[in-house]
């Protein structure tokens, strides 16, 4: 089938048609460039990406790249990277192979379908021209025609009427015969146009258009199979970055697979062991036996003996302690003293304390114990001046404090109260 002899007196149809045609591929080339616009953002995104999660040097994040599972993140980060170079790749080759081809195809394209009609509305031209002729030649023919026609009839009217002149009829005559010269004439070259205008017509409706029209036709299918192959390039401009693609992805499974748990927790073993042995029992402290010694079984000498024994009992267990546990904060645990009972009653006299308001649960005390507690004790000296100024008055007041409780048994408030809360010196 040709468009010459079947669309032979469709030049305007055809005219759009090929025009529709230039469009589909300009359209086809601008999709294409907007795919190599995505891939190149998107490789751009995926690369920042790789870029914002890879181990800083000289951080943290490069101690703990030592773990399987880490190392494993960072060989996903930088397969990654590769599958981001393999979309610059698509990008590239549709610009070259595809865009950049199909554009100089379009532009030559143009010009030829340019030509193409340039030369068919030539040849509409030329035959609308030798039609202009014919009809031109026809209408002279035929007004020739009808001129001899009206000189032929004036001639016979003339000659029939016996009151004209010879003279006359002859004048008549002669005009009738110039005017069937003159149609003989245009006769003539009617034909002769005629003629011209049918070989033109012929030419052109079989020869010229047909060949004019077959050249778009094959310009047309040659548009349609190039966007086919492009079609195809476009298909194995992706089909080339699959392997590779598919080994980064196989890379990334295989550093999956080398993820190793047991290993990560021996190298957490290995970076965090101290070497110190687990704290053994505490030992138990009776503090109970101070209580049970009285005055009479213990002179003022024994007792500062049996303070300075009973002080050094905890130090058995100290180096059994929880190494974890910071020391300052476990000298103070040990060393701190007892949180001291409730002030007494207002009435503090000896005699008014088993009727006071003290609570059953509390338990008397040997007075020498409390007065043990006080002499052990190291009072705070807030100035050498102070410690100077009131060295004799503090000096009396243990002693008169030491005859007046000294064998006398009380509670332990009592004891407290006198012993461990002294008045204020000045």
């Amino acid at each position: 089938m040709s468009w010459g002899t079947e669309l032979w007196d469709q030049f305007d149809n055809l005219e759009k048609h090929t025009q529709w045609g230039i469009e589909v591929l300009e359209k086809y080339i601008k999709f294409v460039k907007e795919r190599t616009e995505i891939e190149i953002g998107y490789a751009k995104q995926l690369r920042n990406l790789s870029k914002k999660y890879q181990t800083k040097k000289n951080s943290k994040e490069e101690e703990e790249s030592k773990y399987t599972s880490c190392k494993a993140f960072q060989t996903t980060l930088n397969e990654m990277n590769d599958y981001a170079g393999q979309h610059e790749v698509i990008s590239e080759n549709m610009t070259s192979q595809i865009t950049a081809e199909l554009t100089r195809f379009v532009q030559e394209l143009k010009q030829e379908r340019k030509s193409h009609f340039h030369e068919g509305r030539k040849a509409q031209q030329h035959i609308e021209t030798c039609w202009k002729q014919l009809e031109a030649s026809k209408r002279r023919f035929e007004r020739d025609c009808k001129e001899a026609e009206r000189a032929q009839q004036y001639f016979e009217k003339m000659d029939a009427d016996i009151n004209v002149t010879k003279a006359d009829v002859e004048k008549a005559r002669q005009q009738a015969q110039i005017r069937h010269q003159m149609s003989d004439d245009s006769k003539g070259e009617y034909s002769s146009v005629l003629q011209k205008f049918n070989r033109e017509q012929n030419d052109h409706y079989y020869t010229h258009i047909p060949g004019i029209f077959q050249k778009l036709q094959d310009m047309e299918e040659r548009r349609i199979g190039r966007m086919s192959d492009s079609l195809k390039t476009y298909a194995e401009i992706d089909r080339q970055v699959v392997p590779i693609i598919g080994k980064c992805l196989d890379g990334i499974t295989k550093s999956a697979e080398s993820i190793n748990g047991k290993q990560d927790s021996q190298m957490v073993i290995e970076s965090f062991k101290s070497g110190f042995e687990p704290p053994g029992d505490v030992d138990f402290e009776d503090f109970t036996q101070s209580m049970k010694r009285t005055v009479s079984d213990n002179s003022l000498t024994n007792t500062k003996a049996d303070g300075k024994s009973d002080a050094k009992v905890p130090s058995k267990s100290r180096g059994k302690l929880w190494p974890f546990i910071k020391k300052n904060k476990l000298m103070s645990l040990l060393t701190s003293p007892h949180q001291p009972p409730p002030p007494p009653p207002a009435s503090a006299s000896p005699s008014a304390v088993p009727n006071g308001p003290q609570s059953p649960k509390q338990q008397k005390e040997p007075l020498s114990h409390r007065f043990n507690d006080f002499m052990t004790s190291k009072p705070k000296i807030h100035c050498f001046r102070s410690l100077k100024r009131g060295q004799t008055q503090f000096d009396s007041y243990h002693k008169g404090m030491m005859k007046r409780t000294l064998g006398k048994p009380t509670c332990a408030f009592e004891a407290r109260e006198y012993v461990v809360s002294p008045p204020v010196i000045d």
